[in-house]
């Protein structure tokens, strides 16, 4: 087996991250998929780069020496794709990539951004994983990124990435029907919902855990049901479920959105962009987001 770049990215996600199972999250594979490929790179070269421990993977002696040649060449790939794409963009002509998770301030930024730019080409990618935003964006595919960071779930920004914080700390509401116990009521205690079950979106970073830590330190433990949001508003609708939601959320009319008492969980909301390069452009998408999400208020 030849060794090619995909394998020596597995091999420093492993080192990185101390486990398969982690390392296999980060690259989107399933932990036996990951362990057969290391094993298949172990025969390859033709000794253990691994020691498999209770705690987790540590390099042995082998894979200390693999990695340290590894690195450079990861390295040196993604500089090669990035200067390529951004050589191509140039002679393509000015545009401006952006990365989003959900938000109602998108179609307001847009909207500005072309205004302000009028000879750029913008596209939008969305994902619900905001790790996974920057990672592109460090990898030269995106331009900027908007991403919110749950409190107590940090994001993994890697480096290279300058951030601007558009708001420091954003409360999380919660989501009702509107025929609730407690939809008449101007802010909900965690209490009053103490006999609802909750829904979250397990692929938004930090979100569970966000939520978990909510619910706990209140002293609840109620039934979750994991599922995408989309599904959670028309449940919350029916009476099944509540849910965080954003502030800025817009209700349906059979839904009502009610600030939480104490502002139990909050979000951080930042744009991140790579450090240095187009940093025009990271100023033009921060000034416009700003008012745009402004309006929303």
């Amino acid at each position: 087996m030849d060794l090619e770049v995909r394998h020596l990215r597995a091999l420093c996600a492993i080192a990185d991250r101390g486990s398969l199972h982690r390392a296999a999250r980060e690259l989107g594979m399933s932990q036996p998929s990951l362990t057969t490929q290391l094993r298949r790179i172990e025969n390859s070269l033709g000794g253990q780069l691994f020691t498999r421990e209770r705690t987790g993977c540590r390099p042995t002696p082998l894979g200390r020496t693999v990695l340290s040649r590894a690195r450079p060449l990861i390295a040196g790939m993604q500089d090669l794709v990035t200067d390529a794409k951004a050589a191509a963009a140039l002679a393509a002509g000015p545009r401006l990539r952006i990365g989003s998770t959900a938000s109602r301030a998108l179609p307001g930024w847009l909207r500005r951004l072309r205004a302000r730019l009028p000879g750029t080409e913008t596209s939008l990618h969305m994902d619900v994983s905001a790790n996974a935003l920057l990672r592109l964006v460090a990898a030269g595919q995106l331009d900027v990124a908007f991403v919110h960071e749950v409190e107590g779930c940090p994001l993994r920004v890697p480096e290279g990435l300058s951030v601007r914080v558009l708001v420091e700390r954003e409360p999380q509401s919660v989501t009702l029907a509107a025929d609730h116990p407690a939809a008449g009521n101007p802010v909900v205690k965690l209490a009053d919902l103490a006999d609802d079950r909750w829904m979250v979106d397990p692929t938004v970073d930090g979100e569970w855990d966000g939520m978990r830590r909510m619910l706990q330190s209140a002293g609840l433990n109620p039934p979750v049901l994991h599922g995408d949001y989309l599904t959670a508003f028309s449940l919350v609708a029916s009476g099944e479920v509540v849910t965080v939601c954003q502030p800025t959320s817009r209700p349906r009319p059979d839904t009502v959105i009610r600030p939480l008492a104490g502002d139990p969980l909050g979000v951080r909301l930042f744009l991140a962009g790579r450090a240095g390069v187009d940093e025009s452009d990271l100023d033009v998408a921060y000034e416009e987001l700003a008012v745009a999400y402004a309006e929303l208020a």
